[in-house]
This record gives C-alpha cells, structure tokens and sequence, in this order.
C-alpha cells in the first residue's frame, strides 16, 4: 500500500473513532458516518478493522459498555434503564443482555460490588502490577481546564513489554526529525481497569512545541480532546501505573462525586518508564470528569 494511501486510512479511521466517542450516546448512524467520510460503508467498516484490529460494531458495544461499567459505580442515584440510555440502549433488556456478554454479570450484580473481583482478575494478569506494593490513597487530584493537543503517535494492541519497541521508534523518530521540544504522552483509549489487557488499544504520543511542518507527515496525527480533567501527579516503578489507574476509577472515583466521561484518559510523562532504566517513571495523569 502507497504511503498517502496508508496515511489516508489512518486518518479515515482516526476519524470514526474520534466520532464514535463523541456521539457515544447516540443512535449512531454508520451510513451517514460513512458519506461524511466520502467511502462506502463497506470500505469503512474495513478500514477500520485493518486499523484497528476489531469490526467497528464491536467497538461501538466495547465503549458503550465501557461507559456503562463507571456510570454504574459513579450514578449511584441513576436507575439501570437511565444509565442504559445514557449510553445509547434503547431497550433496558438489550442493555442487560449485552452487559452480561461482557462482564459476566448483570449491571445489578456489577454495582453490588462484582466490579472488584472483575477489576482484580484484570489486574492479575500483570505479574508486576500484582507485585506492586504501591499505595495512592494520599493522592489528591488537581482539577483543571486541559486545551487540545495534536499529536503525532504510534498505536498499539495490547499492554506488556512490546510497548517499549512502540517507543524507541518513537524516539528514533524524533531524534530523525531533529525534534527538541516535545512532550511524551500515552493515550489510553480502553479502560484497562475493566478490560483484559491484550484488548487494550495503547497509543504513544508525541506532542511537539514547534511549528508542524511537512517533512514531520511521516507518522499519523490525531487530536486529544479539550476539557476539565483532573490530574495526578506520581513517581513509581514497573507495575506501579496499572494499580493506580485501576484505584483511580474503581476507588477515588467512585467516592469523589465525579463523573468520568468517554473521552480517554491520558498520561504525560516526565520520565517515560518504557525509555528508563530501571522502568521507572514520572508523570501526570489526566482523567476526563465532570460534575
């Protein structure tokens, strides 16, 4: 496949996916999605999955669902057919249906406090992140307006230790590009608190401070959304960040009053463990809340 057809799919399903979490919601229509991006609906759908591993349906429920699972926890005083049509179902039985598919329980079962033994079975499946003694409970968030960023970006399946070789392209390219100022970000389009860890799309971002410019068109862009976010700041070692993001949404959360919404949450690294040593890091993290 030619570079600018390359390039254009990205961009084409960048797009969609873009769309899909804004208009979660919604009665998405694929047919008009798919004018917009002047294809045809069956060259959408595959582009999609040569993107992104997965048909654009199983998307769609994947993030519904998604959504579901914190509003569950977060709308305490939300009755289970409202939250089903918070997040574009329809009909309440559906909802439980394709729930139940999911998690294995019903959303009744889930916010009874099943979560935590779906969360913690998630969690074993990272030996270091079992292993981490870490505790965040002293952790107290900033809140603050973050602006759009566009980022240039490598995407990845999957969490483990082949994120380190997404990186170091990463770095090569930079490096190539004579790039300076920049900064290092990871883009976390999956909840990993709540789905299996090879099903994880992860995307190593670089944002830059200087001017965009043509001979910088090599990698794909994307944009990270604006909006109230509240931000973390923590230093730990290998498996450290798994446990967090999991206290995060299954801990913090849930007692906080927040809400988190569909846009995913982000880390901005100030020492990117993937590039260290010794697999430690620093960074912030940003998850998307509103009040």
């Amino acid at each position: 496949m030619k570079r600018q057809t390359l390039d254009r799919h990205t961009q084409i399903a960048n797009n969609i996916l873009f769309y899909v979490y804004t208009h979660i919601e919604t009665d998405i229509d694929l047919e008009d999605l798919s004018r917009d991006q002047q294809i045809s609906l069956f060259h959408m759908h595959r582009i999609f999955k040569a993107q992104f591993g997965r048909n654009l349906y199983e998307t769609i429920q994947s993030i519904r669902l998604q959504k579901a699972a914190n509003l569950l926890l977060t709308n305490r005083y939300s009755t289970i057919s409202q939250i089903a049509g918070l997040c574009g179902y329809s009909a309440q039985s559906s909802f439980i249906r394709a729930f139940k598919g999911r998690f294995v329980m019903t959303p009744k079962a889930w916010r009874n406090g099943g979560y935590l033994e779906y969360s913690q079975e998630i969690l074993r499946q990272s030996e270091s992140a079992s292993r981490s003694e870490a505790s965040f409970t002293h952790l107290k968030p900033t809140i603050l307006k973050m602006p759009k960023m566009y980022a240039y970006y490598i995407r990845h399946r999957g969490y483990g230790n082949a994120v380190a070789q997404v990186w170091q392209k990463l770095q090569t390219w930079v490096y190539t590009n004579h790039i300076e100022h920049f900064r290092s970000i990871a883009l976390f389009h999956d909840n990993p608190a709540i789905t299996p860890l090879h099903e994880c799309q992860y995307v190593a971002c670089i944002v830059t401070e200087e001017a965009m410019s043509e001979r910088l068109g090599h990698l794909p862009r994307l944009m990270i959304s604006d909006g109230a976010y509240a931000r973390f700041d923590l230093e730990g070692g290998q498996g450290d960040l798994l446990k967090f993001i999991h206290w995060v949404y299954h801990e913090w959360l849930i007692t906080s009053d927040y809400e988190t919404t569909t846009k995913p949450a982000y880390v901005i690294y100030r020492r990117n463990p993937y590039l260290s040593n010794d697999a430690s890091f620093e960074l912030s993290f940003y998850l998307s809340v509103r009040y």
